[in-house]
């Protein structure tokens, strides 16, 4: 379906076309913007709420600033649909995160308006100061840098990171706050309260308006009018700064807080902001999901609601003949609940990520033990750290691929000090449309390498809450391993989940079917691939034995000395990288132990992955039933020597 622009929209091929047009036409391209938005995304998909509150915003940032030249950087990725859009990628934006199309974030390889990639949040401050120096360095003083971030991003460290040194040089960088209080879930913790005190303060914005509407007058002072503007300045900073001294103290010079909705009064503003020299923030205040009734009202639902009527706001659901698995999310979330009300000692802890984790569920059930820490992955593990010392059992949820932020923490505050904090990472492996900054690749190999870590990964389910089950035991038992659990985003296989819990023994894989040509040893939900293959393989006469491993460390080494001496051909398969990861650890025992067999390892490639459904990732990676029939027939006519 062909999704036809405005009138105005569909003459807009670039920034410099936006350009062209009178300010009084803004309005209906926002308009026009906005629609195109809300068409595409209810009939293809996407994010959704995050570019309908910045719609505005968009417009005015490439009417006022001369992009490309002058470099927006849009922080995560959420709200740059519009920027996509007016940015020469219209007639193929119905392309955005499916297979061989869009990316569904600024990606510098797509466009030379996307002058930074981002797909993690609260990047664009420090990208944007380093090419606003960059550009001084190199004499271009009239090149704009504007840094466009949520409030939400501005919960992790690397923004006030990027603040304390802007706030210390004297460079060209604009940083816009979009204010909509929300994250993907509602924001947390003393900067949405800071923030919220100075939109609502009466006296702030009272006094604001009345000592502008002075200064408005001051063509009538003449010579003194320099002195007295000086003069109400300081009495503003001392009147009002308690307001507004986060950013100020920091060395960058606040304006607002102003409708960022406001399309004409933004380009006003923007305007001005380009001749003030030095770092300066702009506190716009908009509405997630501006325009769309339902998205307004339900913000967290409708950040990425997948495909929907426009006209009635029915989001589409895949209607089942049969009960359908759970997602891995809910089962983690509810199996959390039934360990908690065991055990008093357990907590669980998310960065910002309460509804996509499923930790929600624990919240709501007991508020006093869940934590959401705000978009903060190495205080989330630091913090758990803590509790663990005085005895806490804390299941730390975080994505895969934001687990990459904390790596520091996990080595040096828990596993250092062998605290026994349980890490569990949802989306591991390759997780679809959003592409490769969100893709869990690397936990299996980074985990793997640290002392005092446990590292699994369960089949399905069952197995991923027997995993939960052993790892809260081998604490009370223990007490000095970090335990990671890696499980995927999406269904899983089991629609009857909820089974009696059983405990696994550390390190102990198990045996799904005996075989006598080739062993197939798996980690994790890719084991059910070999499960749909085993009736083919009959078929044709191959007999495979399936081994599913659960740990890749520790080894199962009595399992791994089994298969090593009945076979010499063997498989691994892993939704994990090549190097350092499952396979290489099959490789470095069989080496050590002096075996010689013929071994095929299936997994993600040395190179970046691109975006599409899983589905479609794990056949490009040739790891799905059809490239694992591939790889065993291969191998059946080979003979049996390493391959690395």
């Amino acid at each position: 379906m062909l999704i036809t622009p405005g009138k105005l929209l569909a003459k807009i091929d670039s920034p410099e076309d936006l350009r062209k047009l009178d300010r009084t036409q803004l309005p209906q391209v926002c308009n026009e913007l906005r629609q195109y938005i809300i068409d595409n995304v209810s009939v293809y998909g996407g994010h959704f709420g995050a570019s309908l509150g910045v719609v505005e915003l968009t417009v005015a940032l490439h009417y006022v600033f001369n992009t490309p030249d002058d470099q927006l950087v849009w922080d995560v990725g959420h709200q740059a649909y519009g920027h996509k859009i007016l940015t020469g990628r219209r007639d193929n934006f119905h392309s955005n995160r499916t297979y061989g199309g869009l990316s569904g974030f600024p990606k510098r390889k797509e466009s030379m308006y996307d002058a930074f990639g981002v797909g993690h949040s609260s990047t664009s401050i420090s990208s944007a100061l380093g090419m606003a120096v960059a550009s001084a360095l190199q004499n271009h003083h009239d090149r704009q840098h504007i840094a466009i971030i949520g409030d939400g991003a501005m919960t992790a460290g690397l923004a006030f990171e990027g603040m304390n040194h802007a706030g210390a040089t004297d460079s060209n960088l604009l940083i816009i706050l979009n204010d909509n209080c929300m994250a993907i879930d509602p924001n947390v913790g003393a900067l949405k309260e800071y923030l919220t005190d100075i939109t609502t303060s009466h006296t702030y914005n009272k006094l604001r308006d009345e000592v502008w509407n002075m200064l408005g007058k001051m063509s009538n002072f003449g010579k003194s009018a320099q002195e007295v503007v000086s003069k109400v300045e300081t009495m503003m900073k001392t009147a009002i700064l308690r307001q507004s001294n986060l950013f100020e103290s920091l060395g960058l010079r606040y304006f607002g807080p102003i409708d960022g909705n406001d399309i004409g009064h933004l380009t006003e503003v923007l305007n001005d902001l380009k001749s003030i020299p030095g770092p300066k923030i702009l506190h716009c205040l908009t509405v997630k999901g501006k325009g769309y009734g339902p998205a307004e009202k339900d913000q967290t639902k409708w950040h990425a609601p997948g495909v929907f009527d426009k006209i009635t706001g029915e989001i589409k659901k895949k209607v089942y003949d049969t009960p359908q698995p759970p997602k891995y999310q809910d089962v983690f979330g509810n199996t959390l609940v039934e360990l908690a009300e065991k055990n008093s000692k357990i907590v669980g802890v998310t960065p910002a990520m309460p509804s996509g984790s499923s930790l929600n569920i624990m919240m709501k059930a007991m508020p006093d033990r869940a934590f959401d820490v705000g978009i903060a992955e190495q205080h989330a593990v630091t913090f758990s750290a803590g509790m663990a010392t005085r005895g806490e059992v804390v299941y730390c949820n975080i994505y895969s691929t934001f687990m990459q932020r904390s790596y520091d923490q996990v080595v040096h505050d828990v596993c250092m000090q062998e605290l026994p904090v349980i890490f569990c990472l949802d989306r591991a492996g390759l997780v679809g449309a959003d592409g490769p900054t969100h893709h869990g690749a690397y936990d299996i190999a980074f985990m793997r390498c640290i002392p005092n870590m446990i590292v699994s990964s369960p089949m399905n389910e069952q197995e991923l809450r027997n995993l939960m089950y052993t790892a809260q035991l081998d604490i009370i038992q223990k007490g000095s391993q970090a335990f990671t659990i890696r499980y995927p985003r999406g269904n899983g296989v089991m629609p009857q989940w909820q089974t009696p819990f059983e405990e696994i023994k550390i390190g102990k894989g198990r045996k799904i079917k005996d075989g006598t040509d080739i062993a197939i040893l798996t980690l994790g939900p890719v084991g059910n691939y070999v499960v749909d293959a085993h009736s083919i393989l009959e078929k044709e006469g191959i007999d495979v034995a399936h081994y599913d491993m659960r740990f890749v460390k520790p080894l199962d080494e009595n399992m791994l000395h089994e298969i090593f001496n009945l076979y010499d051909r063997v498989i691994t398969v892993e939704d994990g990288c090549l190097q350092g990861g499952f396979g290489s650890a099959v490789l470095e025992f069989m080496i050590d132990n002096g075996y010689n067999a013929r071994v095929k390892r299936l997994g993600i490639p040395d190179s970046l992955v691109e975006h599409g459904e899983p589905a479609e990732l794990h056949h490009e990676c040739g790891f799905d039933t059809e490239g694992i029939m591939h790889a065993i027939r291969s191998l059946m006519h080979t003979g049996a020597t390493i391959s690395l």
